[in-house]
């Protein structure tokens, strides 16, 4: 059973535009934890055919989300007895407090200062402020724009039954990727990496899967320290849920699933091995040193 440790949930830094009003015509969208292999997303989900028809992507009538948002209720909601066992957005939102403060204690340790991205619900499809318009079918993302991390609760739900990423710790680590990437933001390793791909564009799907691998060991770091501490304290079914969410979403079994077929060449996150390799990796060292994936 997960523990966290208080029952406090503080929602400050959380943007809900759930139930909100339409306003603008879908654009481009940033990057999920499942990515470019958003064709394969479809194909699984019943979208139809291996190949891509963008306009599937988004609703009907173009709409998404507005910027209006209701993060007082959800503050209110999610600090009433059992509402973080009894409602998903509400144990996201604690996950999301657990992830900023381990973060930032660890950042502080190694003489550096760490700034919380913020959270983002919405349904079908959101503006952002710095990767443009996406939809839910990208999956759960983080954009490093406007450094905050995007998930749609519904699909996120329909992602874990249809790739078998069952269990609430799961979530948790899906979190925690997309929080990995908000480090690498930190760090410059974002901006070094697509430096990188432009100059070497053969090199482009080889150095997403680095940093996708990276942003997992960085979830896996989160966890072995929010458990030594005491933040969230798990038990080894909790690690393997996560550990399971991590190969699910890799892109063999994603191919595989979608398409019947695996492209080692198209790859763009990683292998089920290597995604729970490299998840265990963090977890194992507590160590961000750990996860030099592009070595």
């Amino acid at each position: 059973m997960i523990k966290f440790d208080d029952s406090s949930v503080d929602a400050s830094g959380v943007r809900d535009r759930r139930g909100k009003g339409s306003t603008a015509a879908i654009g481009g969208g940033g990057v999920g934890i499942v990515g470019l292999l958003v064709y394969a997303l479809f194909s699984v989900l019943g979208g139809g055919g291996s190949g891509l028809d963008p306009s599937l992507l988004f609703p009907a009538d173009g709409s998404v989300q507005s910027k209006a948002d209701t993060s007082g209720d959800l503050q209110t909601r999610c600090n009433t007895e059992g509402a973080i066992e009894k409602y998903d957005d509400c144990y996201l939102v604690k996950v999301y407090n657990e992830i900023n403060e381990v973060w930032t204690d660890d950042f502080a340790r190694r003489g550096e200062r760490y700034e919380r991205p913020a959270l983002t619900f919405f349904e079908t499809a959101v503006s952002t402020g710095g990767c443009g318009r996406a939809s839910s079918q990208v999956g759960p993302f983080y954009c490093p724009g406007d450094e905050s991390i995007y998930i749609d609760i519904g699909f996120l739900a329909e992602l874990q039954r249809q790739f078998g990423a069952a269990g609430r710790y799961a979530q948790a680590y899906i979190l925690a990727h997309e929080a990995g990437h908000h480090i690498q933001t930190m760090l410059g390793t974002e901006d070094r990496m697509r430096q990188e791909q432009r100059s070497s564009p053969k090199r482009k799907n080889e150095l997403s899967v680095a940093f996708e691998l990276q942003a997992d060991c960085y979830a896996g770091v989160w966890s072995r320290l929010a458990d030594d501490a005491g933040n969230v304290s798990v038990s080894e079914d909790e690690v393997r849920e996560a550990q399971a969410a991590a190969a699910a979403v890799g892109d063999d079994r994603i191919q595989q699933k979608s398409t019947g077929r695996v492209d080692p060449e198209s790859w763009t996150h990683g292998s089920a091995a290597q995604r729970e390799r490299w998840f265990t990796t963090g977890r194992d060292s507590g160590n961000l040193n750990a996860c030099d994936t592009f070595a």
